[in-house]
């Protein structure tokens, strides 16, 4: 961030907890409708009664979350650059930002629907299952993959919304898309019988209506505001910052899928029963993580306006919000899972085995929660602000220090260790951030 004045256009404002609720609950609603979706996409399948057909969408799932994630910062990074210019009250560069993502998404998106193949015969290879599931991965890939430059683009609209912290906005965005594709997937995939392709279908044609709406959305506003002159979209040092931006935030991203893949290969090592346990263990932990990021979200939007406006108490103020709030929340779910988490496991697995493995690490998961929420908050802190770098090397950091506390840990203490190796990982990745946080704050709004 450039040092200076405080901007003759900068807006004043005062963060307060509806400023901070206001974002918050209506994504945290949004980000629980995408588990929604993959129940639904696994019940219209299931219905068939072929487990192939079933491993088939998971596997294909799983490539498509890992390509996905690696996009996610068209997401976060718009939104952390929009909020900085909204802080400012530069119009321009809000509608400058979100065209930029735009281009961004339009040109990856396009480059991984021509790569679908190959995507889908890597997928299949790394996956080694049996041929008809291969088949059915194979299949959900090739056709859920055409849709990479609508999902691109729709990550750039969601970033601009959020940025200028439209929370409602945004939960109505991710409505509509899920809200078509689960009703497509009924449609598509059950009433006329087309299965695994039906069911991929039905995401191609929801991301593609929910952005023609988004779009249509965001056209209109800036129809209101003076027109971006093209030297300003194609400005190549706005470009690098984005590119440098998201370049950070994508590292993150494989650090951080990374560390879960350690993770499970390590629980496999402990038998498939002890596997099976900790994978159930480990949706409660994304559950409240869903939660969790409605937060960071709050955060970023907060955090990036109070940068570019250069208002030094309003962030302040934003860190401390998001936090108590977020504090407040993850205590909550750790209640929740310590008293009711033996008969939620119980609804998730039939599996007498599993369910008795997964009692006895049921408190190691129902802590992550208070873990993690550092972790999350700082990320949203860090992504407003825009200073990936140190969000970058802390990841690194905290990745190192896991992997440290991994081999150290789950010798000695079996399954014990894995959990406390992960509770590790995100201790360090909310300490580390905060205590650079500390050092930023010296000289970032003087």
């Amino acid at each position: 961030m450039d040092k200076g004045a405080i901007p003759a256009d900068a807006r004043p404002f005062v963060v307060t907890n509806r400023s901070v609720l206001a974002i918050a609950v209506p994504m945290t609603l949004a980000y629980l409708t995408t588990p929604m979706l993959g129940l639904v996409d696994t019940a219209v399948v299931g219905q068939f009664g072929d487990a192939a057909l079933l491993g088939g969408l998971a596997a294909g799932s799983l490539v498509f979350s890992v390509v996905f994630t690696t996009f996610n910062f068209l997401r976060s990074g718009t939104t952390g650059l929009v909020a900085q210019a909204f802080g400012r009250g530069d119009a321009l560069e809000e509608q400058a930002v979100f065209w930029r993502a735009v281009l961004i998404a339009v040109v990856a998106g396009i480059v991984l629907a021509a790569l679908s193949p190959l995507i889908a015969v890597g997928g299949q290879w790394f996956m080694g299952a049996e041929p008809r599931v291969s088949e059915a991965m194979g299949v959900y890939i090739r056709i859920r993959l055409l849709a990479a430059p609508f999902s691109l683009i729709n990550y750039a609209i969601l970033g601009y919304v959020l940025g200028r912290g439209e929370g409602g906005l945004g939960l109505v965005l991710q409505l509509v898309l899920n809200g078509i594709n689960i009703a497509l997937c009924f449609l598509l995939g059950l009433k006329l019988g087309w299965g695994v392709a039906g069911v991929a279908w039905a995401t191609v044609t929801g991301e593609f209506l929910a952005m023609l709406l988004g779009l249509a959305i965001v056209v209109l506003r800036f129809r209101s505001t003076p027109s971006l002159p093209r030297h300003r979209l194609l400005d190549m040092s706005a470009f690098r910052i984005m590119l440098s931006l998201n370049r950070d935030i994508m590292i993150r991203s494989f650090s951080l899928l990374a560390a879960f893949a350690l993770f499970t290969r390590q629980g496999a090592q402990f038998g498939t029963v002890t596997l099976a346990a900790n994978a159930v263990l480990m949706n409660f932990f994304l559950v409240a993580g869903y939660f969790l990021d409605g937060f960071a979200t709050a955060a970023e939007q907060l955090a990036g306006r109070a940068v570019g406006a250069r208002a030094e108490q309003p962030f302040r103020r934003a860190v401390r919000l998001t936090l108590f709030w977020g504090f407040g929340l993850a205590g909550a779910a750790t209640l929740v899972l310590l008293s009711a988490g033996a008969n939620l496991v119980a609804v998730v697995t039939t599996s007498q085995e599993v369910r008795s493995v997964a009692d006895i690490y049921l408190p190691w998961a129902a802590f992550t929660a208070l873990s993690g929420v550092l972790a999350f908050q700082m990320d949203g802190v860090f992504i407003g602000a825009t200073w990936s770098r140190d969000m970058r090397n802390m990841m690194l950091l905290s990745f190192l220090v896991f992997t440290v506390a991994l081999l150290t840990l789950a010798p000695a203490f079996g399954n014990h260790g894995l959990w406390a190796a992960l509770h590790v990982f995100l201790l360090t990745r909310g300490f580390s951030l905060l205590a650079i946080l500390r050092l930023r704050l010296r000289t970032a709004f003087s």
